[in-house]
């Protein structure tokens, strides 16, 4: 960082709006590959069971591309700032393969094109979330992760809703006959309208932020000079990993299920209701698009109700500690998933998303908590680094396993598979009733803070 955060001045509300603008654009793009990759991937002929592989993308370029660009950034400082080059860089990337997915002709484009893209924003979160840290100080830290989980909520809810809001103005939800991307216009005007909100908004917080530059840069610049950033930042990790507190390894367990099931959410929810709801296997259907639409409204459901209980943890953890919320939003989530294999009525699932909503608030607060009141402060860095790969990993295992048994136990259902989400939530939970508490004084400030590094951290 530039400065001590006690001497950072304070920002105004809209250098903090501009700061934290970006975070829409990119979480949009997040939000579109979440709720419409697996229906592309249907249409240009790929099988339900194939489809985890084809996720794999995500949680290897999150664990590999976050961790390296983090510290290449730190190191760096050059005439256009330090994080501004690698976040514009990764946007542009990103983008460039948003406008090209639903356009291509064949299935091995669009998964090249999705490694693109998650390679690009993940090139771009890292140092975006880094700037949002250098500029932010202390008594600031609360109404600049609360503007920034809006922004990154904002992005996800506006992706979530949009084929909907394609379809009500009338662009066409039905493949053409014979084409040879039988992807519909409703699909393809939604990653348009991803592309300009991407540009736009990234482009508009690098042009309205200024990076500080380091207090002593040729102090600065000579300290990194002779320094491999990523060597040191291997011995960093390999020194935390031996050191690593027990409440740390018991919270591997409670991310290995739960982060093992939640891939499943976003492969087979959309194809689930299409399914269920509409009677929509064919992606020719006419009626496919309308419950792969209806899918990203249950992901709208589930982030409205993450963002309205971030500000009601801080008081669930006040009347029950730590671990005892933690493992009770895992069983809600665990019960909202569950539930959805005895109901195929929208408004049925509406609620269930309620209750996944509820789940996915702890998962993305908790965990952060339990380890910032675990660790030294001066680890923290580093054991951000490993809660990363404590979510990549399990979502990397889950990929290259559940095409193995989806056609027999899940017997080829996307239902089924939200159902297995929810045991996996289930087990989870049982895991974190099995944590220590150390403390229960969990403000607001905390959990926005940690809803927004979890969201830019998980949301790929």
């Amino acid at each position: 960082m530039s400065q001590n955060s006690h001497q950072k001045p304070n920002l105004s509300f809209w250098q903090i709006w501009n700061m934290s603008f970006g975070f829409l654009g990119i979480q949009y793009g997040f939000g579109l590959q979440q709720a419409n990759l697996s229906p592309i991937f249907r249409y240009h002929g790929a099988v339900e069971s194939e489809l985890p592989i084809l996720w794999l993308a995500g949680p290897i370029t999150g664990l590999l591309i976050q961790p390296l660009i983090g510290a290449l950034s730190d190191g760096t400082w050059t005439r256009f700032g330090r994080r501004k080059p690698f976040f514009l860089i990764g946007a542009l990337v990103g983008s460039v393969a948003v406008m090209f997915m639903p356009y291509v002709p064949y299935l091995w484009m669009a998964v090249g094109l999705f490694w693109i893209l998650d390679a690009g924003m993940n090139t771009a979160m890292e140092p975006y979330r880094a700037l949002v840290g250098d500029k932010l100080n202390s008594p600031q830290r609360t109404i600049g992760y609360a503007v920034q989980t809006f922004m990154v909520a904002a992005g996800q809810i506006l992706a979530g809703l949009m084929p909907l809001i394609m379809l009500a103005i009338g662009v066409s939800g039905v493949s053409e006959e014979g084409a040879i991307n039988a992807i519909p216009d409703v699909v393809k005007y939604s990653f348009v309208i991803g592309v300009i909100a991407m540009v736009t908004t990234m482009t508009w917080t690098a042009f309205t932020t200024k990076e500080d530059p380091p207090e002593d840069l040729e102090q600065f610049l000579a300290e990194r000079k002779n320094k491999n950033a990523m060597l040191g930042a291997i011995k960093d990790i390999i020194g935390a990993v031996k050191s690593m507190p027990d409440e740390v390894r018991r919270l591997w367990w409670v991310k290995f299920f739960s982060w093992y099931g939640l891939p499943l959410m976003w492969q087979y929810l959309g194809l689930s209701i299409a399914r269920h709801s509409f009677n929509a296997v064919d992606p020719k259907s006419d009626l496919f698009i309308e419950g792969v639409a209806r899918g990203g409204v249950a992901l709208t459901v589930m982030n409205v109700t993450t963002l309205c209980m971030s500000f009601l943890v801080p008081s669930i953890v006040r009347k029950l500690g730590k671990k005892n919320t933690y493992a009770l939003l895992l069983g809600l989530a665990g019960i909202g998933f569950v539930s959805m294999l005895f109901t195929s009525n929208l408004y049925f699932i509406y609620a269930a998303m309620v209750l996944v909503g509820m789940g996915w608030a702890g998962i993305m607060t908790m965990p952060f908590i339990i380890v910032v009141d675990s660790v030294p402060a001066k680890q923290i860095g580093v054991y951000m680094g490993l809660v990363n790969a404590f979510i990549c990993l399990p979502q990397i295992i889950s990929m290259f396993t559940v095409g193995l048994f989806y056609d027999s136990l899940l017997q080829s259902d996307p239902r089924n598979a939200l159902v297995l989400c929810g045991i996996c939530m289930l087990l989870a939970a049982f895991f974190a009733s099995r944590l220590k508490d150390k403390s229960v004084n969990v403000q607001t400030g905390e959990v926005l803070e940690s809803e927004a590094t979890a969201r830019t951290m998980t949301e790929r």
